[in-house]
């Protein structure tokens, strides 16, 4: 992988001298194109009316378009000075602004699959749900970090792989047994039927709980972190910036579950399952299908979020926002007098597995970011234009503007391309990096870095 930024050392612990500034829907970002909002968006859940908001409120108050960022949540840029009151108000008649003080920890991620095409997996989806539920209700967890990051994985291993600092890993789905959330013993190191393995950073040992009890055992893990992180005195936003001397015991997190009443055992040589996410698609046979729709470098134009909040609103329910910037769509029409996949890909969005923009991805880049030394959106659209259709196990790719990578893959592999002053710097597994690169040049080292051995546990489509 790319030496992108590292969130801490043990031997070099992270101490933060200021508070977290992490963007919000209430605090304001500002940058050279205006000012930035984030609206969180637990599992990534949205339904068509609130996306309508959303469209409602980029295109009052900002530029019109929306982004989609690598944790399931959508961006407003180019926001008016003076417009936080006006958004906030809009935000809150559709429901998107639950609990105002816990608006910037509510960074929850969820399967986007779950539910619809692994019968033999539990929906993690009621999980999430719950555990926001709880969250907003717990005045201590507003001191967590913007950064913070919980993560409900229906036993597939692709949000588990995104760098959590709290994971929720569900077992397989066992008659009886899921519904009564009881607790088994550990099978090929995977969860008992009906239970959840509940790590904490990256550890590689995980404690065992009831599913029935996964939400609450979540948040006990939230006020582990806060106590540890009060203990070392170094104002950690993440897990893995806790120092050595300070990290989180799974055992004692145990006796805390204990405490609390969930019953809760301590597992370990825990075999972490791990596959790719969803691949865009947008066919299918009857009326109906689920559809992965993938906006061009995670960003939608007005047009475009117009089209997609009209396919979901005869779709089945919410809108799935994806850590991957895509969007998934649970039986949307495929035929007329809505056909979902000819709608949306009128307006240029992705619903195909082949597309040369799948799995390119972007920082902000100039003008709107004053750190950035290039326009990394125009010159990735450039790269790309000439480059053959992606195929399964092709790396990603991400454009940055600057050392700091803002957005860049997680839980993966991928080509880094960062711009310095001579030019990009290209960093790819296995190869020799490569400086001093023109954005000419980008679309033949691209095809060069990109190519790789396929993932075993790639996923090709998404079929209903």
């Amino acid at each position: 992988m790319p030496p992108a930024p590292s969130p801490a050392s043990r031997d070099e612990p992270v101490i933060r001298d200021g508070g977290d500034a992490c963007p919000g829907a209430l605090r304001l970002h500002a940058a050279d194109d205006g000012y930035l909002a984030r609206v969180r968006l637990p599992a990534g859940l949205l339904t068509a009316r609130q996306a309508a908001v959303l469209g409602l409120a980029a295109q009052r108050f900002g530029d019109g378009h929306l982004d989609l960022t690598s944790r399931g949540n959508v961006q407003m840029r180019g926001l008016v000075d003076g417009c936080g009151a006006g958004l906030a108000e809009l935000l809150d008649t559709a429901g998107l602004l639950p609990a105002p003080g816990h608006e910037r920890v509510r960074n929850i991620v969820a399967t986007p699959l779950s539910g619809l095409d692994a019968p033999g997996r539990p929906d993690v989806l009621p999980w999430a749900r719950e555990f926001d539920r709880l969250l907003c209700a717990d005045a201590r967890v507003t001191a967590l970090s913007g950064r913070f990051l919980f993560a409900f994985d229906d036993g597939r291993g692709d949000v588990a792989a995104l760098d959590p600092d709290v994971t929720v890993l569900a077992g397989p789905v066992a008659p009886g047994s899921a519904a009564r959330g009881e607790r088994a013993g550990l099978s090929d190191g995977v969860p008992s039927p009906g239970c959840a393995l509940v790590r904490l950073g990256g550890s590689s040992d995980a404690v065992e709980v009831g599913g029935a009890d996964a939400p609450r055992a979540a948040l006990e893990a939230a006020h582990a972190f806060l106590d540890a992180s009060a203990a070392a005195g170094t104002k950690a936003w993440r897990v893995a910036e806790l120092p050595a001397e300070h990290s989180m015991s799974v055992r004692q997190f145990v006796v805390r579950l204990t405490r609390a009443g969930i019953p809760a055992v301590h597992r370990s040589g825990i075999a972490w399952p791990r596959t790719r996410p969803p691949r865009p698609w947008g066919a299918g046979d009857g009326l109906r299908a689920h559809l992965c729709v993938l906006p061009p470098l995670g960003r939608f134009t007005p047009d475009q979020w117009q089209a997609l909040v009209q396919v979901a609103d005869r779709s089945r329910g919410p809108m799935r926002i994806t850590p991957w910037r895509s969007v998934v769509l649970a039986d949307a029409p495929v035929r007329r007098p809505l056909n979902g996949p000819r709608r949306l890909e009128s307006t240029g969005l992705v619903i195909r597995a082949d597309s040369v923009l799948e799995s390119v991805t972007a920082c902000t880049g100039r003008p709107g970011c004053a750190k950035s030394l290039a326009d990394v959106r125009a010159d990735a659209f450039l790269a790309v234009r000439a480059d053959r259709p992606a195929a399964p196990g092709v790396l990603p790719v991400h454009f940055s503007g600057c050392e700091r990578r803002c957005g860049h893959p997680r839980g993966t592999d991928w080509v880094d391309l960062v711009a310095a002053p001579d030019g990009y710097r290209l960093t790819a597994p296995g190869r020799p990096a490569r400086t001093g690169l023109a954005p000419t040049d980008l679309a033949a080292a691209l095809a060069e870095a990109r190519t790789t051995t396929p993932h075993p546990s790639s996923q090709t489509a998404v079929k209903k």
